[in-house]
């Protein structure tokens, strides 16, 4: 039985050419798969990787999602960035980026896809819903 490893897609998710639409109701969708067997919802994959189907029907995203993980990156490019784990409220994850100061965005931000083309990867731009509120001790 073939098994379809999470850092085998990962290699596949990392670039998002053909799948950011900017005709959405916000200015931008994301397309996504969900498995027709199980329901699974997923991001830029082959297989389903809960039940290994390969019945994928493409829907398209609301475009909100929250961050899940956030980090600094400062290697291939002039300026730090943020590179983030968004979970879509379609219930599949995608790594993009939210603008903003890099060490302004944390897990629990909501977010929305932008139409802003991420100059660096291709990857898609995220933008805050709200600004955070940050308790200051």
């Amino acid at each position: 039985m073939y098994h379809h490893s999470g850092t085998a897609a990962h290699a596949i998710a990392g670039s998002a050419t053909g799948v950011l639409d900017t005709e959405g109701s916000n200015g931008a969708a994301i397309a996504y798969q969900r498995c027709t067997w199980c329901g699974t919802a997923m991001y830029h994959r082959l297989l389903c990787p809960v039940c290994q189907c390969s019945d994928l029907r493409t829907e398209r995203s609301q475009g909100t999602g929250t961050v899940r993980h956030s980090t600094v990156v400062h290697r291939n490019t002039p300026a730090a960035r943020n590179v983030s784990l968004i979970e879509m409220a379609e219930g599949f994850v995608v790594r993009g980026r939210v603008m903003g100061p890099p060490i302004g965005i944390h897990s629990g931000d909501r977010v929305r896809l932008s139409t802003a083309k991420d100059p660096v990867r291709g990857e898609p731009v995220f933008q805050l819903v709200d600004e955070p509120f940050r308790a200051w001790t």
